[in-house]
C-alpha cells in the first residue's frame, strides 16, 4: 500500500506535545493516596517530560543519593498516561513481592510503582509518577564493550528476561519493545537488571480473555525495527511469542554484534522478509551470524522452541530456561548472579568483524538513563535536543538517519542517553509515530 501524500512542510507525525516546565528543587507533589514527595534536581529530559531525583517529603533537601525518581509531564500529553495503566495494574510493590516470594526469587527486574497523581502550578496541570531510581543502560555497556557481550552474560540476561516476561505475561501484558536501551542496571546493585519503558506494553488478555489474531496494515512494523516481531511487521497486536521472538533477536545481536538485516533498516518490508526467512530456517539464520565452530546451539534451540508457538499459546518458560542453562553448562560455567560485561570477542562466537560496528537509529534514544556526572553530584542535567523523527507510513517507512556501516561511520556512537521513567522517545518505529491524527491510547485499549 503506497504511503499517503503529505502536505508541504508537514509529515513529521502528530503535533508536538508540550514539554514540562522545570520545577525548582524542593517542589512538593502529592499523589492520589495523599502521600507527599519532594523533588530534587532534574537529572533527565525526555521528549515530553522531565525526570527528577526525589524522596519522601521531609525537612531534608533531596540529595544525590535519593532512592526515587519522579517523571513529570503536562497532563494533556499521552505517553505517561499509557504507561501508568501497566504500572498501576502490574507493578505495585506488594504484587511484585508476592510473586517473588511464591517463586523463591531473589529479585525481579520489573520497576516498582510507588505512586502517581496530578500537580497544579501556574495555572497548568502536570501528571507525575514515582519510580525506583536506576543506573546505566545496557546499550551503553554494549557500545563500550565493542558491541559484543560475553556468552555467559548473554545467557544470564536471557534468564533474567524470562523471569520478567513470565511475570508480566501472567499479569495480562506483553512488553513489545525489549532491547538493550530498555534494560537498566540497578542504581545500587550492578548485578541486577530491570526492563523499563512500557509505552508499547499491550494488554493481550484483559480479564483473562485472549485477543484474536488480526492483521492491520495501518499498524505494520510497530516497535523497534531491528528487533520487532514478525507479528508486529504484519500489523498484528503483540502476544507472548512476540516478546520471546524479540528476546531471541536481542541475544543473537548481543553475542555476534550485528543482525543480518541491520544494513537495510530503512526498508521495513525487507527486514520483515529476512526475518520470515530466518524463522523458516533457524539453522541458516545462525550460520549468517556465527562461524560454524562458534555457533551457540542453545540460541538455535531457543528460537526453534519459540517458533513452535501459536499466537495464543502460553510459552513453556521453564523449558526455555533449561535451554539457556544448558548453554551455560556447555561453556563450563553457571548462573552465579554476577553480570560481567568485559569484552570477549575471541570466545564469543563472533559473527561480523568488529570493523562492522555502527550506530543504529534505535540506539540514539532519550531513554531512562542517568548521566554519570549527575549521579555523582546531583547537578541538573544538560538538556539535549531530541533527534529529528521521520514518520511511519503504513507499510513503508524510513528509519531516521540510518546508515549502512562503512569505514566513515565506524566511529559513530550514540550520545549518552538520559534517564526518563516515563515513555521513551526513540526515533523511528514506535506506536503511533508518523501516523497523523492518531493520539496516544491507554496501554490496555481494547
Amino acid at each position: 500500500m503506497p504511503p499517503k501524500a503529505q502536505a508541504a512542510g508537514k509529515g513529521r507525525g502528530p503535533a508536538k506535545r508540550k514539554l514540562a516546565e522545570e520545577f525548582p528543587p524542593g517542589e512538593v507533589l502529592t499523589d492520589t493516596s495523599k502521600k507527599s514527595w519532594k523533588l530534587g534536581a532534574p537529572i533527565g529530559q525526555g521528549g515530553f517530560g522531565l525526570l527528577y531525583l526525589a524522596n519522601e517529603n521531609s525537612s531534608k533537601t533531596v540529595g544525590a543519593d535519593a532512592p526515587y525518581v519522579i517523571k513529570v509531564e503536562p497532563s494533556d500529553n499521552g505517553p505517561l498516561f499509557s504507561e501508568l495503566k501497566f504500572y498501576m495494574r502490574a507493578a505495585k510493590p506488594d504484587l511484585i513481592q508476592s510473586w517473588m516470594t511464591s517463586h523463591k526469587m531473589k529479585y525481579l527486574g520489573v520497576p516498582k510503582y510507588w505512586g502517581s497523581g496530578l500537580h497544579e502550578k501556574g495555572g497548568k496541570r502536570y501528571r507525575f509518577m514515582v519510580m525506583d531510581r536506576f543506573g546505566t543502560d545496557l546499550q551503553k555497556k554494549f557500545e563500550e564493550t565493542g558491541r559484543r557481550f560475553p556468552r555467559k552474560l548473554v545467557l544470564q540476561l536471557g534468564l533474567r528476561l524470562l523471569d520478567i516476561l513470565e511475570y508480566i505475561h501472567e499479569h495480562e501484558y506483553v512488553h513489545a519493545d525489549i532491547k538493550a536501551s530498555n534494560l537498566l542496571l540497578s542504581h545500587n546493585n550492578p548485578n541486577q537488571v530491570y526492563l523499563v519503558d512500557y509505552g508499547l506494553a499491550y494488554r493481550y488478555a484483559p480479564e483473562g480473555v485472549l485477543k484474536e489474531y488480526k492483521e492491520d496494515p495501518k499498524r505494520c512494523h510497530d516497535g523497534t525495527i531491528e528487533f520487532t516481531s514478525i507479528d508486529a511487521h504484519k500489523g498484528v497486536s503483540p502476544c507472548r511469542r512476540s516478546d520471546l521472538e524479540i528476546l531471541g533477536y536481542c541475544m543473537v545481536q548481543w553475542l555476534c554484534s550485528k543482525l543480518p538485516w541491520e544494513d537495510k533498516l530503512q526498508d521495513p518490508l525487507y527486514v520483515r522478509d529476512v526475518k520470515l526467512q530466518c524463522r523458516d530456517n533457524v539453522s541458516e539464520f545462525m550460520s549468517k551470524c556465527f562461524s560454524s565452530q562458534d555457533k551457540p546451539d542453545e540460541l538455535q534451540k531457543f528460537m526453534e522452541e519459540v517458533k513452535t508457538l501459536s499466537y495464543t499459546d502460553k510459552p513453556a518458560y521453564q523449558k526455555l530456561r533449561s535451554i539457556l542453562e544448558a548453554g551455560l553448562k556447555s561453556i563450563g560455567t553457571k548462573d552465579d548472579d554476577k553480570l560481567e560485561f568485559s569484552s570477549a570477542v575471541s570466545s564469543n562466537g563472533a559473527g561480523p568483524s568488529s570493523s562492522a560496528k555502527k550506530t543504529s537509529k534505535r540506539k540514539k534514544v532519550v531513554d531512562y538513563k542517568e548521566e554519570s556526572d549527575d549521579e555523582v553530584d546531583g547537578s541538573p542535567a544538560k538538556k539535549r535536543k531530541s533527534p529529528k523523527k521521520k514518520g511511519v507510513k503504513e507499510m513503508k517507512t524510513a528509519s531516521p538517519k540510518k546508515k549502512v556501516a562503512t569505514p566513515k561511520n565506524t566511529a559513530a556512537r550514540p550520545k549518552k542517553a538520559l534517564v526518563e521513567m516515563g515513555t521513551q522517545t526513540t526515533p523511528g518505529l514506535k506506536r503511533g509515530r508518523g501516523r497523523p491524527k492518531k493520539k496516544a491510547e491507554p496501554v490496555d485499549s481494547e
